[in-house]
């Protein structure tokens, strides 16, 4: 046994090694300034594919220091009662925050623990923000010495100088002129308390929303947030005698809203949107926090090529030009467009357009809005599942898509088990079409065709709209957009973005391949490349033959059918347009081998969010996707691909069985009545898919791909009920998705972007 001599040498020994340690850690920090971390301000450089520069964002960090005198006292007062009560009292270290940050490092969880201003204040300025023990360490050595050696007021100023804000603004000063357009100096009590709940973290209390970043962090939901939060410091304040009640009263009267949004510098045309779209990717696939992002110092290499974002930008002014006149038709004011080009094969966006401009207020991201129903360019996902899965009826062996589909309009609409799908006052549901013509029996490529809604609703029934939405998962649509599994989920009552809706019709292109949306190929710092960003990887979503059937047949919607507009594109070519409830929206998806590109049009109430009816919107009585989104498209394309070879699809293999091709009477046309685009109601519950025994066959003699039908009938809207738009913090949209907290949602997130 050692003797109680050596015990007490080696403990006095490790005890006095350790306080050496600690004095010479203390003498070899330096004390921080409001300078260190403007020292550290640097651009981010955003390139385009070809490796050119498309921005340097800002020149630095939008900051400028100020004296404490200069900081009125309520905001001290705020970030006080708000962060660290104690302020004027503690040492400028939390021992036991530290514990516990040193103890959750020791679990395996992150090392973040409660910190003190002073602790905040030398995180901002002289270290990083990663959540190490090592900086750990660090910090509390340096807050050490930060408290023995400036004032309280310089360690206040320090902070106030250093802290993000959000919108880019490092500093009071600079987050005063942001967010109420004027110096620090003449701040408000109540703006101050607002200022200081965006410490608590920016994205998700800035009531102008951020749901580009992060569909939760939406216009409502973080208006809400800021509300509470500034209501508790305001508070918090009154209750540590900062505030007399006659201030507090007047403080917490009146929510003060700050100003909208500005475009930073250099920001305008497509290039804000295309910088928020590379943005939201790099955080949504590294490590990289929005606040060290916009510290500066990266070079981010994106997909986007500069010749087709400016033809797609410039195909939508020539038909916003040649079909809106907002000056003089009151229908044309509010309308939006959104749309996206991504390569088949490999998911990279080579071009978005996301609306008006960041200097024309418009900053909400169209190309990656989630909130805009697709409608009829949601029925090739239906068809798809058919093919595939096939129905109750047909044992797991897929359908051709010449088989037979009552198309009439006002049509009563079936569960598996045969009974009909009920409304919520438990009446029949009955689907329209656009056109009361009465169809009858017309086979699925000819629904297609012409758009005819009740053939693919029953058909969703009978594959099961489960079916359908895995299907579409796998083609690369998020299923944080879609809507309930009901009967007019067929219809596209779902919401994703323009982004998501290229990518999942350039699975079709690529026969049935899956590449998810990127576009960010590279992300440097400092030299160093930052992992995240390879190619995504490709799987096969579906049957080769099943996607290149579906091909097929969006071919003949624009040699036959409703799509007819992209005709002149001249080129071999697949697409199908899309309208919803009340012409609430309008679409057009298309694609070549080469290109698939998606077009959204709609209006929006600037105040409200809320989608308004384009009816009469462009002199027409009503918009469709074979209009408008049509001529955007082909205009697009037709520059895109301009000296491009015209690749053709493959031929496709004959494909499952025709159901209801023997046999079928044409059904007696139910009573002509008004047509109507609202599917009277969306059924509440979710429709039975137990099988039961097969309803009699109708019949037709056409060949593989040979129906000669009547042409007729026009694009069919009814979606059946609104969608819902409440966004989901988990959509990864490029951006993952974005949601319409103002009417956008989308990229990459796994938004996709």
């Amino acid at each position: 046994m050692p003797s109680w001599k050596l015990v007490s040498g080696l403990c006095i020994g490790f005890f006095g090694s350790l306080v050496a340690v600690a004095g010479i850690g203390y003498a070899m920090v330096g004390v921080p300034t409001e300078e260190n971390a403007a020292a550290r301000s640097q651009n981010n450089v955003y390139y385009w594919s070809n490796g050119n520069q498309m921005i340097a964002t800002g020149s630095g960090q939008n900051r400028q220091n100020v004296t404490i005198d200069k900081i009125p006292k309520a905001m001290q007062q705020a970030v006080i009662s708000a962060e660290n009560k104690s302020f004027y009292q503690d040492s400028g270290v939390d021992p036991m925050g530290i514990a516990r940050a040193l103890a959750n490092m020791a679990r395996g969880g992150d090392t973040q623990g409660g910190s003190t201003i002073t602790q905040q204040f030398v995180k901002n300025t002289y270290l990083s923000q990663d959540q190490t023990v090592t900086r750990k360490f660090k910090e509390m050595f340096i807050s050490i010495k930060v408290g023995t050696k400036l004032t309280k007021d310089e360690i206040l100023q320090g902070y106030l100088n250093t802290s993000y804000y959000g919108r880019g603004a490092y500093g009071i000063q600079a987050a005063a002129q942001t967010y109420y357009g004027k110096d620090a100096v003449k701040l408000e009590p109540s703006e101050c308390a607002f200022l200081a709940a965006l410490l608590k973290g920016p994205t998700y209390y800035d009531p102008a929303g951020n749901d580009g970043l992060d569909p939760a962090a939406n216009k409502k939901d973080n208006t809400k947030r800021s509300k509470e939060r500034w209501g508790w410091i305001l508070q918090q304040m009154h209750n540590d005698n900062k505030l007399s009640d006659a201030d507090y009263k007047k403080a917490i009267s009146k929510y003060p809203m700050p100003d909208p949004r500005k475009a930073a510098k250099g920001m305008s045309g497509q290039i804000g949107y295309l910088a928020d779209t590379a943005k939201k990717y790099v955080l949504n696939h590294s490590n990289i926090t929005e606040k060290q992002f916009d510290q500066g110092g990266y070079q981010i290499k994106t997909t986007f090529d500069k010749a087709k974002v400016e033809a797609l930008t410039k195909a939508v002014k020539k038909v916003e030009k040649e079909k809106l006149d907002p000056e003089k038709r009151e229908l044309d004011k509010h309308v939006q467009f959104g749309a996206a080009s991504v390569k088949p094969k490999d998911g990279a966006i080579v071009a978005l357009y996301g609306g008006a401009g960041y200097e024309n207020g418009h900053f909400n991201n169209n190309a990656d809005t989630s909130g805009v129903p697709v409608g009829s360019t949601w029925k090739p996902f239906v068809l798809a599942a058919a093919m595939e899965r096939g129905t109750y009826r047909s044992d797991g062996v897929g359908l051709s898509p010449l088989s037979k589909y009552n198309g009439n309009d006002h049509l009563k609409i079936r569960n598996n088990d045969g009974t009909y799908v009920m409304k919520k006052d438990n009446t029949p549901f009955f689907q329209e079409n656009e056109s009361d013509r009465p169809w009858g029996y017309i086979s699925l490529r000819k629904a297609m065709e012409q758009s005819v809604n009740t053939p693919f609703v029953q058909l969703g029934m009978d594959v099961g709209m489960k079916n359908v939405a895995d299907l579409a998962e796998k083609a690369g649509i998020l299923d944080s957009s879609f809507a309930g599994l009901n009967a007019s989920f067929a219809l596209g009552t779902s919401t994703p973005s323009a982004i998501r809706m290229a990518d999942s019709y350039a699975t079709f292109a690529a026969s049935g391949k899956q590449a998810a949306p990127y576009s960010v190929t590279s992300v440097k710092s400092n030299g160093e490349e930052v992992p995240g960003f390879e190619k995504p990887r490709i799987t096969q979503a579906m049957p080769e033959n099943v996607a290149n059937n579906v091909t097929n047949v969006l071919e003949n919607v624009i040699q036959n059918g409703t799509g007819k507009n992209a005709l002149s594109l001249g080129r071999t070519a697949a697409g199908k347009t899309g309208t919803t409830d009340e012409n609430k929206s309008a679409w057009f998806v298309g694609y070549t081998q080469q290109l698939s590109t998606s077009v959204a049009m709609f209006r929006e109430d600037p105040k409200s969010a809320k989608l308004l009816s384009m009816n009469g919107t462009a002199g027409e009585v009503s918009i469709h996707g074979g209009d408008v989104p049509t001529l955007v498209w082909t205009e697009y394309m037709k520059a895109a691909l301009k000296g491009a070879t015209d690749l053709g699809f493959p031929e496709p293999e004959k494909i499952g069985d025709i159901q209801d091709a023997v046999g079928a009477p044409t059904p007696t046309p139910t009573p002509s009545v008004e047509p109507s685009e609202t599917a009277t109601e969306s059924p509440s519950a979710t429709p039975s898919e137990s099988p039961t025994l097969p309803s009699p066959s109708p019949t037709d003699t056409c060949g593989f791909f040979g129906c000669d039908e009547e042409d007729g009938g026009t694009e069919n809207g009814g979606t059946g009920g609104e969608p819902s738009t409440s966004p989901s913090p988990t959509d990864t949209s490029e951006n993952g998705g974005n949601s319409r907290g103002n009417g956008n949602g989308g990229i990459f997130g796994g938004p996709e972007g």
